[in-house]
């Protein structure tokens, strides 16, 4: 690997406020939770977060839901995600190390199960049996979920693009995604920095080198576009 390859296993095992700072640039339009709550409404609802990372889904959950469990596999990414949460005085919620297929949590307890831009790790680190793995993350998802329970999942449809332009490499679990029921839309999501420098080390920090080139600057100022998929899918 050289050093202009981004390695994401160490960046969540050891660099997670740098993650941080790049994640606290992203949805400046404020486009995701309006999107989230159009399919689910939050209120009083008992949540599950797979991947929950440094908390960009828990901390804007967090006013309305009564309870979040989060998971993630990386201990200092959580310890991120709970500092920003007592910061924020939030006591709604817990956080845990564990793998997306096998979750403590008890069965038919969770309303919403909700997991950001982390099931399609699943599929990048399982290229021969991601189909048996994802089935295996789906059976836990069932498990854990109530009746009437929806799980929502949220995935990259290309960043550095206005349109949606996925990855190559998770064409297959977006096909696998629509074949076993899931709707979709999608969102702008893009990444706003405060000058140039700060969105050339963080971009590059976690995409690599090239994603400076897609760095636009213009009456909204130095953005990064970027696009993002939600699928969703209730038990009903």
């Amino acid at each position: 690997m050289t050093k202009n390859e981004p390695d994401h296993p160490e960046i969540y095992r050891s660099q997670a406020e740098r993650y941080e700072a790049l994640i606290s640039r992203e949805d400046y339009q404020g486009n995701l939770l309006p999107t989230l709550q159009k399919i689910v409404d939050f209120s009083g609802k008992q949540i599950v977060d797979l991947g929950a990372g440094t908390g960009r889904l828990i901390c804007q959950l967090a006013p309305f839901v009564k309870g979040i469990k989060a998971f993630d596999q990386s201990e200092h990414m959580l310890e991120v995600a709970a500092q920003r949460l007592e910061q924020a005085g939030w006591q709604n919620w817990q956080t845990s190390v564990a793998d997306h297929r096998s979750v403590p949590v008890e069965d038919h307890s969770a309303d919403v199960v909700v997991s950001g831009w982390s099931i399609c790790y699943v599929v990048v680190d399982n290229p021969e049996k991601w189909q048996a793995e994802l089935d295996k993350v789906f059976a836990e998802v069932g498990r854990m979920l109530k009746p009437d329970g929806v799980i929502i999942l949220i995935e990259t449809l290309g960043t550095g693009f206005e349109t949606p332009h996925p990855p190559d490499h998770l064409l297959e679990y977006y096909d696998y995604l629509r074949a076993h029921g899931f709707s979709e839309t999608w969102i702008r999501t893009d990444y706003r920095f405060e000058d140039k420098e700060v969105a050339d080390s963080l971009s590059s920090f976690f995409f690599g080198d090239a994603m400076q080139e897609k760095i636009v600057q213009d009456e909204r100022g130095i953005t990064l576009p970027e696009c993002t998929g939600i699928w969703w899918k209730s038990l009903k």
